[in-house]
């Protein structure tokens, strides 16, 4: 559609990831080899292929099915849901421990929005093309964290994903979130420049967090949904209408 829709609450969303400081590039998107039992693993054997020919991350880079399945795929990844590195997450409706992408394909399924917590410095490392689309892939919505790195806070806007941060002197620890609440994110049809939304829980609790938008770009991008809706969208509006020639004019009798 060529009409930008007005921004909607996040409701009742799951924390798909409870993580701490410093979450690189590397544990959002791994490029190292294909480990035998990982989520792209599986697809990758689904396909017939054998463990000598699973290659990289980095390789496979142009396969969506593979990079989602490895987006958060690092044996070094930290989650506080399950208290142990590794790519594994808590679903939290079921209490069973499984991939992260498996959990994440659950929940799309049941239609609940998912935001990831964070620590300091979210985003830190080098550039990868995947840190943003692979999140937004999993079903990501908003990632809330102490502070991001600000390439990646503008890879997140430019998928649709909106960056929160807690406001100075409060974290997930401080507000004493375990992680598996639910959080209803109250979005206005209209957020500006570094506004205050306020964040709910399901133990009845609230807290503010910062729309980290530092410019009108960034909030042009996100209430189309990404930087592609964008770019979409100015392509519709300045094509010529059905029976116009490549000037916009009418055609002649």
């Amino acid at each position: 559609s060529k009409e930008v829709p007005a921004a909607q609450p996040i409701e009742n969303a799951h924390a798909l990831l409870f993580l701490g400081d410093k979450v690189t590039t590397d544990h959002i998107s791994p490029a190292g080899s294909i480990a035998r039992a990982s989520a792209a693993a599986k697809y990758l054997l689904s396909k017939r292929l054998t463990p000598r020919q699973f290659n990289s991350y980095g390789a496979r880079r142009g396969n969506d099915a593979v990079m989602t399945r490895g987006t958060f795929a690092s044996i070094k990844l930290q989650n506080r849901l399950i208290g142990k590195p590794g790519p594994k997450t808590l679903h939290i409706p079921s209490g069973q421990t499984m991939d992260v992408f498996e959990a994440a394909d659950r929940y799309q399924r049941d239609g609940v929005p998912l935001i990831i917590l964070a620590g300091r410095d979210y985003g830190s490392g080098s550039s990868r093309d995947w840190v943003a689309k692979g999140p937004y892939l999993l079903g990501v919505r908003a990632v809330i964290a102490e502070s991001f790195e600000n390439l990646h806070k503008n890879q997140l806007v430019g998928m649709g994903i909106l960056p929160l941060q807690f406001i100075s002197g409060q974290n997930a620890d401080s507000l004493d979130l375990s992680g598996k609440e639910r959080f209803t994110i109250l979005v206005p049809e209209s957020v500006g420049l570094r506004q205050q939304l306020t964040v709910k829980t399901s133990k009845g609790t609230s807290f503010c967090v910062t729309a980290m938008f530092d410019s009108e770009k960034d909030v042009i991008c996100f209430q189309h949904g990404g930087l592609l809706r964008y770019v979409a969208r100015a392509a519709l509006s300045s094509s010529p209408r059905p029976g116009a020639d490549s000037a916009g004019c009418p055609p002649c009798p």
